[in-house]
Formats: structure tokens, sequence, C-alpha cells
């Protein structure tokens, strides 16, 4: 997948015009870190307008990509999924609060809706969206073709769905029927199986050294022989 700004800035653009009203500002990837700060300073803005927000992130890479901007996160969840989050939260009173999420357009809603069902008014708002890539897809199937791929791994739902769109429908199942397949965390793993893939291994701790971490573990007794 590429990962490009969002087709129209306008919602995001109002919500950095507005930031001292908001309590919370969330960010669930990276990405959303990346793009924010970059619409912010293109707005003629630094981290003072968030003097008086406070901030989370899901993830050690998403907490670490906010301290580049000068900024610590008032939480991090113990485990890097949307879920986690919704936990955190239920220990602050948010009832009533505003809360920020500038995250991508295609992102699950899980987290929006529970936090409202907690009171707090959020603006979910798209900062950056995925488009699928299709150059090299004649030289994906040829590999797979000639069973020259092992292994798959898939670090989001949208990389398991654009995947898929490469594929010719007719021939999924043959193509990749001697792959392994390995997804960073459950969700992802959720989706690889909705859409057909057998999936091999799941990351414990859902970052790219956890997947890293599962896939050695994985093929390491093939190494022993």
């Amino acid at each position: 997948i590429k990962v490009v700004p969002p087709r129209d800035w306008t919602p995001l653009d109002a919500a950095i015009g507005r930031l001292e009203c908001y309590d919370w500002l969330v960010f669930t990837s990276v990405n959303g870190v990346s793009f924010f700060f970059k619409r912010l300073y293109e707005k003629e803005k630094d981290v003072r307008a968030l003097k008086d927000v406070q901030t989370a992130a899901i993830g050690p890479a998403t907490s670490r990509r906010l301290r580049d901007f000068g900024l610590k996160s008032d939480i991090v969840p113990e485990t890097y999924r949307a879920e986690s989050i919704v936990e955190a939260f239920k220990k602050e009173a948010v009832n009533g609060k505003k809360v920020l999420l500038p995250r991508a357009r295609e992102a699950r809603p899980l987290l929006p809706v529970e936090l409202r069902k907690m009171g707090a008014l959020v603006d979910e708002i798209a900062a950056y969206e995925t488009e699928q890539v299709g150059e090299g897809a004649d030289i994906l199937l040829k590999r797979l073709e000639a069973g020259s791929i092992d292994l798959l791994t898939f670090t989001s739902s949208s990389t398991v769905r654009n995947f898929k769109a490469l594929l010719p429908p007719e021939r999924f199942e043959s193509l990749i029927n001697r792959v392994a397949v390995a997804c960073i965390g459950p969700i992802t793993a959720d989706t690889a199986r909705g859409l057909g893939f057998k999936v091999d291994i799941t990351a414990e701790e859902y970052t790219i050294d956890g997947l890293c971490d599962a896939v050695v573990r994985y093929f390491h007794p093939f190494f022993q022989r």
C-alpha cells in the first residue's frame, strides 16, 4: 500500500484552527502523527498550539514519533491496539471532553464508538489514507507461481485487502496454499482469515519487532534441520 494525504484537508485544517477547544489528541499510528504535524506546520502553527491538550498514543513507535515533536504521550496502553486505549480511557474522566482523532480514512470505528459511549465528544478526521499499489504485481505472480516465496507478512488489515486484490480471484488458493502467512496482531489475522488466508503466525507483541520475533520462532525448527 501507499500512504497519501487525505483527498480533502478541510476537516483537519478546521480542527487545527480550533485546537484550543480540545482536551485530548489521540494518535493510533506513526502516520497519523506525521501527517498531523506536517499539516500543523503548514498552517504556520507549532507544538505550542497543543500546550493545554493531553495526548494518547497506541504503541511505542507512535509514542516515539510523538516525542520527535517534543511531546510525551499522557497515555500509552499496555497492548498496541484500539481496545487497549479504550480500556486506558476508562480510567480517565472523559465524559464531556472533546477528543480529536486524526487517523487513516479507512480505520476501524471501534475507538470513536467506544469513546462516545463514555460521553466523549469525538472528532474523527482523516489525516491520511492508503492506496493500493499495483506496481510489481506481475513479478509477484510469477514468484508465487514458481514457489519462490516462503512467507507473506501483513502489518495491517489494509495490507491484507490490497494484497489479495492483486491476485486473480480464480487462482487465489493455488497461489498461496504453499506460503506461510504472518500477521502483526489478531485484528490483522482476523481480516486475513476472513479473506481466505490461512494464518500461521500471529505476533504476541503487535509491533514490527514482535512480528519478526514470531517469524523467527516459527521458522527456527527448519533452520535446525
